[in-house]
């Protein structure tokens, strides 16, 4: 059962206000389900808006930041819970520890860098937890696409493929991410 979720997003607005929106409303959402939110701790952008969403609706959130942003004034003061890591391999290792799923919203190569790993080290067996897309816009229909690339040229496995979520609709993810069993890690034919 999901009780927190790590959200990955962006530290922009965007250039749509729908993501601005959509953020906020994810936040309420989750509150609404009692669902704890653990983010990177930043008051801009998507990362402020689905922090401030939950704490609008009086949920409890989780920030994990940087001492170097934290140095920066990005801060969002306000989260529930602040934890003050040395980098970001330790932010993004601390916030899977403490969630049960891991979502991306829309961002840029930080959140793309956020959610690969957290998808990559499912084919390892060092993330057992879910991962989804919170595809808005169809915002990662074209990084579908590409896995699907990946999948067809023999890249990808089709149980680590279908092991990722995409959609823009919390129920369905909340679903997915509750009913959701971990793949078999990768094996070689040489290992041991």
């Amino acid at each position: 059962m999901i009780r927190r979720l790590a959200v990955y997003c962006g530290a922009c607005d965007g250039r749509d206000s729908r993501y601005q929106k959509a953020a906020h409303d994810l936040g309420l959402n989750m509150a609404k389900h009692q669902i704890e939110l653990v983010y990177g701790g930043g008051q801009y952008g998507l990362m402020g808006a689905v922090a401030q969403g939950v704490l609008d609706g009086h949920g409890v959130v989780h920030g994990v930041i940087t001492k170097q942003l934290a140095g920066r004034g990005v801060t969002m003061k306000t989260v529930t819970d602040l934890h003050l890591v040395d980098d970001m391999d330790t932010r993004k290792e601390t916030m899977m520890k403490l969630a049960d799923g891991m979502l991306a919203l829309p961002g840029g190569l930080g959140t793309l860098e956020e959610v690969s790993q957290a998808a990559s080290w499912m084919t390892l067996g060092d993330n057992e937890k879910p991962v989804a897309f919170y595809n808005l816009n169809d915002f990662y229909a074209p990084l579908k696409g590409l896995l699907g690339e990946m999948n067809k040229a023999g890249f990808l496995e089709q149980r680590y493929l279908n092991s990722l979520c995409f959609s823009a609709d919390f129920k369905e993810i909340l679903h997915f991410m509750n009913s959701y069993q971990a793949p078999l890690r990768r094996r070689y034919k040489d290992e041991k």
